[in-house]
């Protein structure tokens, strides 16, 4: 029985682990959960699954899910809150693996904390990877403990990288939808508003991911995550416009072999995977070969995406580029979707904020917390 501690239970992903969770009762079991600011949610799952732990995002919101769970008559699961409360359900003892997928940086010390606690890490949070990949690869290295990618392109490339040495590996290919986009002519992108952005063809996400796929940010920051976690270069890393959505990456090879991961477009194939690699326990979500008509890949067009332009320069810098990067974007998409800002306003609020940003590498989750920071103030100021 693997004990799982869930950091962002009540987002996309921390549902659909737990509903692995329920899949596989005598595989898994729920021993931490972190869930933010949503007390409803954060009720129903404690007490559906009596976890150990439970962390909100306040003291406030603590102390109102701590009343409700009395009110219920349960008494045994300890409440916290804050940060520190998020690093308690990442290193609880009793944990056997972590799922990180809290957005944004907010989950990046718990994350950090679960890899010197010897935990395994389950990845859906490519922010902390963009900001401290440096930070937390080393770490897990050092500690011997496995980052298993729960996003799907990472989680294909990981398969796909199985079956050969990593010496072997010439390129990783990771494919992207083109988002909602791909076609329309370029003098339009000015005009595009926030309800045409979140309108992606494929996945059911986020807001701030939903544009960023729109803009292809989202797989530029896959770009820098894919470096960080497969220990390789950013001239190593090509993205391809696959708008079908079904292969999910692509892994060639120095003898010319490309291997390719296909499946369902659901995430929960990529958890179940994580959760119990190496194994493969075998599950309903089967892919019908029959629905495989064709298969289209283009090259991405720079001048329709600059945020992919700019994302492959902040890979090659690294460090506090590669934090700029995430922390610009997010300001960036937020001015866009309060329509302070026209949808080409995120590029460029991006570039401005990287060419005053000094090269530097962070050595530890304060500094990258304290760049990450700076960079937001920055970022405000340019769109003030």
């Amino acid at each position: 029985m693997k004990r799982l501690s869930i950091l962002g239970s009540t987002g996309s992903i921390g549902k659909s682990t737990l509903s692995i969770v329920e899949q596989f009762p005598q595989r898994y079991s729920v021993a931490a959960l972190a869930c933010g600011r949503n007390v409803d949610e954060a009720f129903a799952q404690a007490v559906r699954w009596h976890p150990k732990i439970v962390s909100m995002a306040s003291e406030e919101l603590a102390g109102e899910l701590t009343a409700r769970l009395r009110q219920t008559g349960v008494s045994e699961i300890h409440v916290v809150y804050g940060s520190e409360g998020t690093v308690a359900c990442s290193t609880l003892p009793e944990a056997d693996f972590v799922v990180s997928a809290i957005v944004g940086v907010a989950g990046l010390e718990a994350t950090h904390a679960a890899i010197l606690a010897g935990k395994p890490v389950g990845l859906a949070n490519k922010e902390c990877m963009v900001a401290a990949g440096e930070i937390l690869t080393q770490a897990a290295r050092r500690r011997n403990v496995p980052i298993l990618p729960i996003d799907s392109e990472h989680n294909a490339v990981h398969q796909c990288m199985r079956v050969g040495a990593h010496s072997e590996v010439k390129t990783i290919w990771l494919t992207a939808s083109g988002g909602p986009f791909r076609q329309a002519p370029l003098e339009q992108f000015e005009s595009i508003t926030p309800e045409q952005a979140l309108k992606h063809p494929t996945w059911v996400m986020g807001r701030r991911i939903t544009v960023d796929s729109a803009t292809l940010l989202n797989k530029g920051l896959e770009v820098i995550e894919a470096c960080r976690l497969f220990d390789v270069q950013p001239s190593q890393v090509r993205v391809t416009v696959h708008p079908q959505s079904t292969v999910h990456s692509l892994v060639e090879y120095v003898d010319g072999s490309i291997l390719a991961q296909i499946s369902v477009t659901d995430m929960r194939l990529p958890i179940l995977y994580a959760l119990a690699y190496p194994e493969r326990p075998a599950s309903s979500l089967t892919f019908d070969l029959a629905t495989l008509r064709h298969l289209d890949f283009e090259e991405p067009d720079f001048a329709r995406f600059p945020c992919l332009r700019l994302a492959f320069e902040a890979a090659e810098k690294g460090g506090a580029h590669c934090i700029a990067l995430n922390a610009a974007d997010e300001v960036a998409v937020e001015a866009f979707l309060e329509r302070r800002i026209p949808f080409m306003g995120i590029p460029r609020t991006i570039e401005k904020v990287l060419a005053s940003t000094p090269e530097a590498h962070p050595a530890t989750i304060a500094e990258v917390l304290a760049a990450d920071r700076e960079t937001r103030q920055m970022a405000r100021a340019l769109l003030a």
